[in-house]
């Protein structure tokens, strides 16, 4: 992949700086709990705090582990993907990486100065509710989508899948 490092360090920079404004401009703008209906029915804007991961998983561990334990689990993780995106030579990987290690950093932002992370897209049909999440968590899950389409649609040449029979 060509100029592999600016491709990585523009989509860090971006991710981050529009994680950060958002939560910023949430912080400021909205009280905590409030909820501005942007879309009646589908899409709000609601300020809520998630002291654990995904779907409030962990939020009940006491503030010391629960910190120690994300902080851990995301230094040990951005250390891999580095490596990761180092040894990789495929444009969906690199970016999926760049996408999951920017949101991972984002996050980690907000546990270290709040010990809990910023939500405020909220998501929902009629009276099914998607969790909140913010542009770090879109992150993650946009670098995962783009490796798995990498991985199913990918072939690495001379692999059993490129040869016919």
């Amino acid at each position: 992949m060509k100029n592999k490092y600016l491709w990585v360090g523009s989509i860090i920079s971006i991710v981050l700086i529009l994680d950060q404004l958002t939560k910023y401009f949430v912080e400021k703008k909205i009280l905590l709990y409030e909820t501005i209906r942007v879309i009646p029915g589908f899409f709000n804007l609601t300020h809520v705090r998630n002291k654990g991961a995904a779907f409030g998983i962990m939020s009940s561990v006491p503030d010391i582990w629960r910190s120690l334990f994300f902080v851990s689990v995301t230094t040990v993780a951005v250390i891999v993907l580095a490596v990761l995106i180092r040894t990789s030579k495929e444009r969906f990987s690199v970016i999926g990486f760049s996408l999951i290690v920017s949101g991972a950093v984002g996050n980690l932002i907000d546990r270290l100065r709040y010990n809990e992370v910023v939500d405020f897209i909220q998501w929902y049909v009629s009276s099914y509710y998607w969790p909140s999440f913010n542009i770090a968590d879109s992150a993650i899950s946009i670098g995962v989508a783009l490796l798995a389409i990498d991985m199913v649609f990918n072939k690495p040449e001379g692999s059993y899948a490129s040869h016919s029979v």
